[in-house]
């Protein structure tokens, strides 16, 4: 489920919210519906664990570059 990040146009406080659907963000904080997306990284984690049945069957890392699922060389930014 998509978590973004905002920042409110009204009182200027940054949150998070977990959006599902057609759902309309407000501040936590004032209430107001003035909020705009921020542009956020997410995270991962390089730790390597045991591959269970639900990841056996995903595709390696992809193109370095891109993020091409096909790997390295197989998009056209290589």
């Amino acid at each position: 489920m998509p978590v973004y990040e905002y920042v409110c146009s009204a009182c200027q406080k940054p949150f998070e919210e977990l959006v599902l659907g057609d759902e309309r963000v407000a501040c936590p904080a004032c209430h107001s519906a003035r909020v705009a997306k921020k542009f956020s990284t997410f995270a991962t984690s390089s730790e390597r664990r045991p591959e269970s049945a639900s990841t056996a069957n995903m595709p390696g890392p992809g193109c370095g570059t891109c993020g091409d699922p096909r790997g390295p060389g197989a998009c056209s930014m290589n």
